[in-house]
């Protein structure tokens, strides 16, 4: 039962949030204004701060193979250096403890900032649905009221020729008629 309360309120939220993206829609159409244009200028409006573009750039360095293989030279060299080169007397023996903090400090910071930079994305993946719903939603209008007016041009051209055909038929029983008075008097 509580399901059934939650789904009617998330649809309830959906409605309003489609609602909200069909006003805008009708209101572009009523402009006659290119949704495209105004998403165009929304996303320009939109400056990233320092601190998102700092959590983009972990998250690109971070999640790839020039960090991975980098952070694997880097281990590679401390237990060389720990184990053999120091006889394992170094400043961080085995089982390299030292190591295991550095390690989890930098996931421990790395985790959010990938994070902050995933939700920034997901956000911007989200306005992009909107704005392709919208985009969508229009031309759909937009074809519907094309061809509803070519069916009107086509139904204009229809009674013009059947107007056509009706003189043209008018004229040739009158054609007909004079051809047979002067048949007769002429026979």
């Amino acid at each position: 039962m509580a399901k059934k309360k939650n789904y009617r309120e998330l649809l309830k939220t959906n409605n309003k949030n489609l609602s909200k993206l069909h006003d805008i829609v009708v209101k572009a159409l009523e402009e006659e204004q290119l949704i495209s244009q105004k998403i165009l200028d929304k996303q320009q409006d939109i400056k990233p701060t320092a601190g998102e573009k700092l959590a983009d750039k972990v998250a690109t360095f971070g999640g790839s193979w020039k960090f991975i293989i980098i952070f694997t030279v880097f281990l590679v060299i401390w237990m060389i250096i720990n184990v053999i080169a120091l006889s394992n007397k170094g400043f961080d023996p085995y089982p390299f403890i030292l190591l295991n903090l550095i390690l989890s400090s930098i996931a421990a910071l790395q985790a959010p900032v990938i994070m902050m930079s995933q939700n920034r994305k997901e956000s911007r993946d989200r306005e992009r649905a909107q704005d392709d719903y919208m985009v969508n939603l229009k031309s759909e209008i937009e074809i519907r009221h094309l061809h509803e007016k070519i069916d009107l041009l086509i139904a204009e051209q229809m009674k013009d020729l059947f107007e056509i055909q009706q003189a043209q038929m008018d004229n040739i029983e009158a054609l007909d008629k004079k051809v047979r008075e002067h048949l007769k008097k002429n026979p």
